[in-house]
């Protein structure tokens, strides 16, 4: 037993690990004997060869990353043992441990910060996984065995033999923003100071983003990587001229987001207040979304996710704010409305009516509170279809593979695509 692994001590990233060979695989019990298909000798090269396959995808790589480093690590600090021995039995372990790393002190960031892979107060989690992260987990590693398995690294897959649910049908999407809550969304951004430069550019950044995610139906991983010389026009058949975002997204794909009237007037807005020209020039470098002030790096993926949360944090605040004022008038309504000379049971239906407004602010800040900016983008989906947007048009739009196998045999007009989407898809800020 390696016991000095197993001792409280900072852990490593993958990309620093240096593993003893008792521990590196080379031995494991699940070796397989056949032909390899890849210059692995231990699962360090093992794990780096399945990463290579998505090392032009930053978003996929790391999130693949991720899994394969924590368990990885898991098994060598935890159990003692090389990836390349765990059993099921120690996956089903490993599943449970997902739901509350333990100890802390060496698997958890401290306040759930994020630092930097060579800080040596990086840890591999930020606390508990839910339900759902805890499947996406073990969605990854299931791949991650596979694979090994066909490149004749492992003799078998350990996950192979967990109880596989029957596929059901996908159910409907609850994560996004009711048009109510919607609307209180813009309202907190329009309500935002503007007495300062520093403010000023606080609250354009965010108008323009909200639009990006919405009237875009962006993922925020897009909003990071494209650029505005992305946008470009074309003259439809009938010779209007309009504008299209041409996005580079999941899996490396292309897809058509037709820029609306309202979406380009936005552009041209937030492109004025930081002194650019209204619109891009083609292939201009200029991020979708900058930074405040000077620099024009693009944010990163993090950065973007903490101003979307921090605009639904303010958001839920000032619905709490109201909640809070209602409540007041159920404390005052009884003397109010005996000075006004209503009845005991008017008075009880007014503090009634005030306690169920309080409620009602109170359960839509609680759910902007659990909001991402991935809400957007369902939000942007749900609204369109909602709004009679052909499903079609929504699939191409948000760039979805396909609505069933029949739609694969179905291919939308863009030019009446474009007049659907600006027609009935509007943030009408």
């Amino acid at each position: 037993m390696q016991t000095a692994l197993l001792a409280p001590r900072p852990l490593d990233a993958l990309d620093a690990l240096d593993l003893p060979a008792d521990l590196d695989g080379r031995d494991g019990a699940n070796r397989a004997n056949a032909r390899m298909q890849i210059a692995a000798t231990n699962d360090l090269d093992a794990i780096r060869a399945w990463l290579a396959r998505v090392a032009d995808s930053k978003a996929t790589f790391e999130t693949y990353r991720k899994e394969a480093e924590r368990l990885l690590l898991w098994s060598i600090v935890q159990l003692g043992k090389p990836l390349s021995s765990l059993t099921h039995e120690d996956l089903l372990a490993y599943q449970h441990f997902l739901a509350d790393p333990q100890p802390a002190a060496r698997w958890v960031a401290g306040g759930g910060r994020k630092h930097a892979r060579d800080d040596p107060r990086w840890r591999p989690f930020y606390g508990p996984l839910s339900a759902a992260s805890q499947r996406q987990a073990m969605v990854i590693l299931n791949a991650l065995f596979s694979w090994l398995v066909s490149a004749g690294y492992l003799a078998g897959n350990p996950l192979s033999l967990s109880r596989q649910r029957s596929r059901r049908a996908p159910p409907r999407i609850t994560r996004y923003l009711e048009r109510e809550l919607w609307d209180d969304v813009k309202a907190y951004v329009e309500s935002l100071p503007r007495e300062s430069e520093r403010q000023r550019e606080r609250h354009s950044r965010a108008r323009w983003l909200l639009t990006l995610l919405y009237l875009g139906g962006l993922r925020i991983s897009e909003v990071g990587t494209n650029t505005m010389g992305d946008f470009f026009a074309r003259r439809d058949a009938q010779g209007a001229q309009r504008w299209w975002l041409d996005v580079l997204g999941k899996g490396e794909k292309r897809r058509l987001v037709p820029a609306s009237a309202e979406m380009m007037a936005e552009l041209a807005r937030y492109r004025r207040d930081r002194g650019l020209a209204a619109l891009p020039a083609p292939h201009e470098t200029t991020p979708l979304v900058l930074p405040l002030g000077k620099s024009t790096k693009p944010l990163t993926r993090a950065a973007l996710h903490t101003i979307i949360k921090g605009i639904f944090a303010g958001a839920a605040q000032r619905l709490r704010e109201v909640a809070a004022r209602e409540a007041e008038v159920v404390a005052g309504a009884g003397a109010e409305h005996a000075a006004r000379g209503a009845t005991p049971a008017q008075t009880e239906a007014a503090a009634e009516a005030a306690a169920a407004r309080a409620a009602a602010n109170a359960a839509r800040a609680a759910r902007l509170e659990s909001a991402s900016a991935h809400w957007l983008r369902h939000s942007a989906g749900s609204h369109m279809a909602d709004g009679d947007v052909d499903l079609r048009l929504v699939r191409d739009n948000l760039g979805h593979a396909s609505l069933s196998t029949t739609s694969l045999y179905l291919h939308s007009d863009d030019d009446h695509r474009h007049r659907e989407t600006e027609e009935k898809h509007r943030i009408d800020w």
